[in-house]
């Protein structure tokens, strides 16, 4: 049985993630902050979850110690002082993939994210990509795979349930970049490509894109979960000055919904330069077969919370 070490096991991802490897058999170690956070994974088989201070390279180690897979899914989605892009993006995954490689362990998967570049106009996507470049380049030394997935979706996600939220609430949406555009993938398929991955090594020192069938412009996604809840909403779509002066304004809330580096990054599509990685051997699940059943039995105030985590506060 072999033992992966998940880091960032308690969100949105890492819950299916870790109930996926739970089920496939292997023996899970889950680093967390907070153990008291935890609860909903202590009770699955195989599962065992350790408090550890993943930015104290001593603790890391030791928690590292013994596993033969480290899994990274560590981010966020708001930069603060406290926990920024750069020190959890770029440098994370390098102290990592280094601690990997001084204990001899030989395989490393990280989850990065689509359309990440250096180039790229947000802090986020610049981030993402810094740490993603290091890793792979010790792909000689460690057996590495890199996911980047584009909008993930699931009972319990951070974007379609906020916006459920807001059209619950509001009869009228100020929507920021109404024309970007996202090809949403089903959190169980995002776990699913990385728990097949583990021991295929033909994904060695390779990156994937993660995307579902379709590509749709925010504003559809709107529509979609706006019909789904059988609300009829004023949607107005703001251009391009008055979307950053409505993400500025968000920042000065006391929890950011949206930020100008959010706005930044939905000047590039959020879709996949490649097809669906074929070692899987199946078809990614459509939003809209997903969708409607969590949405129509989901208490928005649960939705707004997991959000507030799900952001990094």
């Amino acid at each position: 049985m072999k033992q992966i070490c998940l880091l960032g096991g308690t969100g949105f991802v890492g819950s299916a993630l870790a109930q996926q490897l739970s089920v496939a058999g292997y023996s899970v170690k889950l680093l967390t902050r907070r153990r008291e956070g935890s609860k909903h994974l202590i009770l699955l088989p195989n599962v065992t979850v350790v408090e550890c201070d993943v930015m104290n390279d001593a603790a890391l180690s030791v928690a590292l110690k013994g596993c033969d897979v480290v899994i990274n899914l560590i981010g966020i989605l708001h930069s603060t002082k406290k926990m920024s892009f750069e020190k959890m993006h770029a440098e994370l995954p390098k102290r990592v993939t280094k601690i990997c490689l001084k204990l001899g362990m030989g395989r490393f998967i990280h989850m990065s994210a689509l359309r990440a570049d250096l180039k790229a106009p947000s802090h986020y996507l610049r981030s993402k990509a810094e740490g993603e470049n290091y890793v792979l380049s010790q792909s000689k030394k460690l057996h590495v795979t890199v996911f980047k997935p584009s909008i993930i979706f699931g009972r319990g996600d951070g974007f379609i349930n906020l916006f459920a939220h807001l059209i619950k609430l509001l009869p009228v949406i100020l929507l920021a970049k109404p024309k970007a555009k996202f090809q949403p993938i089903f959190v169980e398929d995002v776990a699913a490509a990385f728990v097949a991955c583990i021991e295929n090594s033909q994904t060695y020192g390779k990156s994937y894109d993660l995307g579902g069938p379709k590509v749709y412009t925010l504003a559809e996604i709107i529509k979609f979960v706006s019909t789904t809840l059988n609300k009829k909403r004023i949607v107005i779509g703001l251009n391009n000055l008055f979307s950053y002066m409505q993400a500025f304004a968000m920042e000065l809330l006391p929890i950011k919904l949206m930020t100008r580096d959010n706005v930044r990054s939905m000047e590039v599509d959020s879709t996949c330069e490649h097809p669906f990685p074929d070692y899987l051997n199946f078809t990614p699940v459509a939003m809209e077969s997903i969708v409607p059943e969590y949405l129509l039995n989901e208490n928005p105030r649960n939705a707004y919370n997991h959000y507030r985590s799900y952001a990094g506060r």
